[in-house]
């Protein structure tokens, strides 16, 4: 069962659809990619999801049932579009969001003080948030979402605005949060980090669902059944009839790395075991599976 279950979620503003007929099961526990280009819907469903928005028609189900104002405070939202008090001083805005969510406050000043410390923002409790940098500021929205542990974390762009050293520490501790048990939603247009955290992902455009599953079987779905091969030696592989055809050959001092597309029903280990038969030395091979970049563009493309 999912923790979060759209169902057939529609949603206009005027003659405008955001959401059309959209269901998203979203599965307790992991991390779930919500992607698609600008314009997509994927902000009006993650509204609806936190009750900002009402949908037109369908229903969002919270861990088996419809969905309540009182299970907003079990998710944490970071939005794209980042807003914080800029005349508080930092500490006083994270005692006061924490506890918005429900904490007390000698549970969020000891929870803050440990991610203040885990950030490296420890100094900063007694500063005005408009001292802080850009990605000092981003650091503070992501420790004030995720320090009440809800159940659902909805992370919007999460590493916009970071040097790659800070986000490698957001990535880690998006990691250990969903190792601890809580399930996450990503958006986001970076499909590297989709590939390296996502178990699934939704796909959507022009207000509905392009395509939805695990980002290892949507990855192997759009393969194009080629194989590098890297050999070495003299002769050069050539095309057997029926079981590949040699799409490029790079040969750097006798060490060949090229390209096979297999035939139709044929696997890579009926295309190792001709090679071997030929007399060919292979050093190594493996599947060409499309990068999900790749996948969105075409997705994407092909829609419009």
């Amino acid at each position: 069962m999912g923790l979060i279950e759209c169902r057939e979620i529609s949603k206009r503003f005027g003659e405008k659809v955001a959401l059309d007929k959209v269901s998203v099961d979203i599965p307790k526990g992991k991390i779930f990619g919500l992607l698609g280009p600008n314009g997509a819907g994927k902000t009006t469903l993650i509204r609806i999801i936190n009750r900002i928005t009402i949908p037109n028609s369908g229903e969002v189900i919270f861990d088996g049932r419809p969905i309540t104002q009182d299970d907003v405070e079990k998710i944490g939202y970071l939005p794209e579009e980042r807003g914080l008090y800029r005349k508080m001083e930092v500490g006083d805005q994270a005692m006061y969001l924490a506890q918005l969510k429900g904490m007390t406050a000698n549970d969020a000043r000891r929870e803050l003080k440990a991610w203040f410390v885990r950030f490296g923002i420890q100094d900063w409790w007694k500063k005005k948030v408009e001292e802080l940098s850009k990605g000092m500021a981003q650091k503070l929205q992501f420790i004030t979402t995720v320090v009440h542990r809800p159940a659902l974390m909805i992370l919007d762009e999460p590493f916009s605005g970071f040097d790659p050293v800070n986000a490698e520490l957001v990535r880690k501790e998006i990691l250990r949060l969903n190792d601890e048990g809580a399930t996450i939603i990503l958006s986001t247009h970076n499909m590297e980090s989709v590939e390296e955290l996502c178990d699934s992902i939704t796909l959507l455009n022009k207000s509905k669902t392009v395509i939805t599953g695990k980002v290892d079987e949507i990855r192997h779905r759009y393969g194009n059944n080629n194989i590098e091969l890297v050999y070495t030696g003299d002769r050069k592989v050539t095309d057997s009839e029926g079981v590949f055809k040699v799409l490029s050959d790079e040969d750097n001092a006798g060490r060949h790395t090229a390209v096979l597309t297999l035939g139709e029903g044929v696997s890579t280990n009926d295309a190792v075991s001709v090679l071997l038969k030929e007399g060919h030395a292979i050093n190594s091979f493996k599947e060409l599976i499309p990068r999900m970049n790749d996948i969105f563009i075409k997705l994407v493309t092909e829609e419009e």
